[in-house]
This record gives C-alpha cells, sequence and structure tokens, in this order.
C-alpha cells in the first residue's frame, strides 16, 4: 500500500450495501497474517466506505498492550510513514482498533473479552453483532470455540444478533483431522456460522470464472470432452519456504496448495451449472465435481503423480539455496516443494479428459493459471498450408500477476500463399477498466461480513477435497514415488514432463513467464 493515499487505483465493490453494525475479534491479532493481511484488508475497505461506522476491530492475542499500542504496532504494518490524506484517513480508522490480551486456555479471559465487546456495542453501537477470524493454529481451535460457547459469546442461528466465524486453512492435515476439527467447530457453531477461507477464491479471475462461462453462451457447448482435449491449472511461486519453515515441513506441496487452491480452481472449471446463483447451490455442483474425481490409482503413484524439491539454482539472476540449506529445514528433509497430479472426473461432461495439476516452490516465474486446451481441428484447412496443421485452441484464464483472459486462434498470415500462424486475443482486467482488481482478503472479509458464504468452503466440500488427496499421502509414507531434485529458477522435475509426455501432451508455460523471454 503506498503510504501516500489512501484511494489505491483499483476496483470498487460494488456490492449494492456496505455490512451492518458488527464487531470484529481476530484470534491471533499480533500474527504476522493479521499485520500483512487482514488489517491492511480492513484498512482498505474503510477507505473505500465499506466498512459501516458501527464498527469495532478487537485484536487479542498473548502479548500484552493497550490499545493505543496495538494501534502502533498496526500502523506500522499496514501504512509505514503515514503522510498527507493518509494520516487523517488512519486515525479514523485506529478509532476503531482495541486490544484485548487473552490467554485461549483461561475461561476468566473469555469473559473479559465479552465484557469489552459489550462495551464497543454500547461505544461503537456494534449491535451485539459479531465476526470471530481465528488467524491461529489448528491445535487452539476447538479449543478457543469451547471458551467461546462456555463464556455465552455465540448467538444461536436464528438469533436477530448474528455470529460467524472465519477459518484459516490449514483445515486438517488429512481427512480424519479435518472430520475432527469440522467435528469440533460443528459442537459450538451451526454450518452457517462458519466460513472456511481460501483467499485464492478471493481473486477477480477466479470469481469472473463463474460469469466467464455461464454468462456467455458461445462457451458452454464446447465445454465438455467433445471440444476439450485436457485442462492445467499451474500455481507457481518463485520465492522459496522463508520463514515457513516450521510449517511448511510438516505440510508441503500436497498438503499446502493441491488440496485446497488447486482443487477449488478445478471445481470451478468442472461444475454444471447451478440451478441459481446462491451460496448453496453453487457450492453443491462443486462438491458434486469433487465425488465425481476417479480415485488415485495408489499401487501406481508415479503414472499419476510426479513430486520434486527445489535445488540450489538462479532466480533474478540471483543464487539461492536449496530447499534443504533453508534456514530450519531438516538436512535430509523429504518433503516436496513441488507437486503435479493428473486428475480424471468420471461424469458424463468431463470422461476421458484429464486434469492436470502443478504447484511448486522456486519455479521460474511467479504465476498461476488454468489453460484449457482444445481438441486440435482434424485435417489442414488450406491446400496451400497441407502441411501447417492448425494448432489447437487455448484459452487462459490468469489469475496472476496480471488477471486477464486470453484466446489462442488460427489465423492465416496475409500473402498468396501464407502459413497458418496462431494469434492471441488478450482480456487485461487493469487495460479494459483502467483499475486495479480488489485484494482477495478485501472480498473474502467483505462477504464475510454481509453473510455471503459463496466463496467459503463447506464441510463436506472440505472432507471431499482430503479425501482425494488423504490415500496419496498415506501411500507416500512407503516412499512409493521419488522426489527428484530440481534446480531453483526451473519448471520443476524431469518427472512432471514425463507426467504428460505418457499421454502424448506437454505442459505450456504460463503466459506471462513465455512473454518475457
Amino acid at each position: 500500500m503506498s503510504a501516500r493515499g489512501c484511494h489505491p487505483h483499483r476496483a470498487r465493490m460494488e456490492t449494492g450495501r456496505v455490512p451492518g453494525p458488527l464487531a470484529m475479534v481476530i484470534f491471533g491479532g499480533t500474527g504476522d497474517l493479521s499485520r500483512r493481511k487482514l488489517v491492511p484488508a480492513l484498512f482498505r475497505l474503510h477507505c473505500e466506505s465499506l466498512l459501516p461506522e458501527e464498527f469495532a476491530l478487537v485484536g487479542t492475542a498473548m502479548e500484552k498492550y493497550s490499545d493505543d499500542e496495538y494501534r502502533a504496532l498496526l500502523r506500522e504494518a499496514v501504512v509505514g510513514e503515514v503522510e498527507g490524506d493518509s494520516l487523517e484517513s488512519w486515525d479514523r480508522f485506529a478509532e476503531h482498533l482495541f486490544y484485548v490480551h487473552a490467554d485461549f486456555g483461561d475461561p476468566a479471559e473469555f469473559l473479559k473479552l465479552k465484557d469489552r465487546l459489550q462495551g464497543l456495542d454500547a461505544e461503537k453501537g456494534t449491535g451485539g453483532n459479531r465476526l470471530y477470524y481465528l488467524a491461529v493454529p489448528p491445535s487452539v481451535i476447538d479449543t478457543i470455540g469451547q471458551q467461546l460457547a462456555r463464556a455465552g459469546m455465540i448467538a444461536e442461528p436464528d438469533s436477530p444478533e448474528w455470529t460467524r466465524v472465519v477459518v484459516e486453512k490449514p483445515f486438517g492435515r488429512d481427512l480424519e483431522s479435518a472430520r475432527r476439527l469440522n467435528a469440533d467447530l460443528l459442537k459450538v457453531f451451526a454450518e452457517s456460522q462458519v466460513y472456511r477461507i481460501d483467499h485464492y477464491l478471493g481473486k477477480e479471475t477466479v470469481q469472473n470464472l463463474l460469469v466467464f462461462r455461464f454468462a456467455n453462451v458461445i462457451w458452454e457447448p464446447v465445454w465438455n470432452r467433445r471440444y476439450v482435449n485436457h485442462v492445467q491449472i499451474t500455481v507457481a511461486e518463485e520465492v522459496g519456504v522463508g520463514t515457513r519453515a516450521g510449517y511448511y515441513e510438516q505440510a508441503g506441496a500436497l498438503r499446502d496448495m493441491i488440496q485446497s487452491h488447486l482443487l477449488q480452481l478445478l471445481t470451478l472449471v468442472a461444475m454444471e451449472p447451478p440451478a441459481s446463483y446462491d451460496a448453496d447451490s453453487i457450492r453443491n455442483e462443486k462438491v458434486k465435481v469433487l465425488h465425481s474425481i476417479r480415485p488415485v490409482p495408489v499401487e501406481r503413484l508415479d503414472e499419476a503423480l510426479a513430486l520434486g524439491q527445489y535445488g540450489e539454482g538462479e532466480i533474478d539472476g540471483q543464487t539461492v539455496p536449496g530447499y534443504r540449506e533453508e534456514q530450519g529445514i531438516a538436512p535430509e528433509s523429504r518433503t516436496e516443494t513441488f507437486a503435479a497430479l493428473r486428475l480424471w472426473i468420471d461424469n458424463w461432461r468431463w470422461a476421458d479428459v484429464p486434469f492436470y495439476l502443478r504447484t511448486g516452490k522456486r519455479l521460474a516465474s511467479k504465476s498461476s493459471e488454468i489453460l484449457i486446451q482444445f481438441q486440435q481441428a482434424p485435417h489442414p484447412i488450406l491446400d496451400a498450408v497441407e502441411h501447417d496443421l492448425p494448432s489447437p485452441n487455448l484459452l487462459r484464464l490468469h489469475i496472476q500477476p496480471e488477471e486477464g483472459i486470453s484466446l489462442r486462434f488460427e489465423a492465416k498470415v496475409p500473402g498468396l500463399a501464407g502459413p497458418i500462424h496462431p494469434v492471441t486475443m488478450d482480456f487485461s482486467y487493469l487495460n479494459a477498466f483502467g483499475i486495479r482488481s480488489p485484494a482477495a482478503y478485501e472480498r473474502l472479509l467483505l462477504d464475510a461480513m454481509l453473510g455471503d458464504p459463496t466463496l467459503f468452503a463447506r464441510a463436506d466440500e472440505v472432507e471431499a477435497a482430503w479425501a482425494i488427496v488423504t490415500p496419496i499421502l498415506e501411500a507416500l509414507q512407503n516412499d512409493h514415488v521419488p522426489i527428484e531434485t530440481y534446480p531453483a529458477g526451473s519448471w520443476g522435475p524431469a518427472s512432471a514432463e514425463t507426467l504428460l509426455e505418457r499421454d502424448g501432451r506437454r505442459w505450456l508455460e504460463p503466459q506471462n513467464a513465455a512473454e518475457a523471454k
């Protein structure tokens, strides 16, 4: 966020309404997620006049701060050296920020938090409405839920006052732990009160995928096995493990990215048109896709899965260490930093169409995109270029770094005997509208305040995704698939290329990476 000016040049979210009065409590309110993502997103919503005047944000954590000390901590994290009109905007926003020290295991601390919130109901007019954000490790989620229930801080679903809880990933580490976490949450909250967040679904292109598919009649006739050859979903990162070694050593690419982000993207590509566009209808169709995915053959994992771990290499001309040389990583670590997976969806629309998913750290560029490759034309179109078979059409949905959509099709080069050549039509949100899209957390926080769960995962959706990945994780305990070292700055291990070559296909570089060459 720029230090100058509170209004970044980007899209204002036209929701039709601003949330009603509420108090938001961030458990883990001094942590990295709160300082880097949540509070900056709330400040931008404030700058866009999308927060109600009757709003209070209460951070709570083990550290001891006064309200003013907490405000100073957040100001430094959010806006740095605030100048000009931003200083005034921040000061107005800071009037809504408060802090309560809490030991999550102490019931008395929650009674203290309850008293503070009730005081803010009177002072700020927050009306008894509560949005609890659990920016904490999964191990303490049940404790916080039980403490909230004992303190009488959870409203009934049909109460005039509402309670909602946002739960961050990782939502479990396998199917059993996800079921246990769901059971713990649903002891004290109703499913309608639980918002399981995946920030990828807040990105503009991901949301626009529903509009792109279902508001444009030209796509539905070709969005099926007859016309689509295969689908590639790539989420590539240039960064390494960074400061997340403790978490990442226990997670790896399959848990961290495939189970959540990439399977979410797959469901949006493959889902059927919903009966209506309410939250449950959309989520019902996504769950149907997950239930239709063929189990990965664990006895032949190498036919469907490729794993890698980055070694030393170059990123932007700078030498970077390998994963095992990173601080906090075990010298003999077998944690995968790259995963590529082939999945099949056994239903009428997608039978025999492979979906290839890949994700990794320290890859050649930061890029996330969905690529739909259509079938190749069956024969040359012009006698004059009979040996120049047309390339298949490609539809790319760019998620990051620049959001947009592009379509590759064939055209004849001008001339008496000009060859056929692929050309691309590009749509960029920034170029088309001259404004940048809202950050993902802005969208998702606003939706949670408004009570719109469309972009949040339901319990059965989370468990269905884990049901796909857990058998793979269990099989890997027996080392059925080698973890191949790949140089940082590459596109991953050779085994990932082999995965597609067996099917007579190849990975296509994300468009922004290809254009940078």
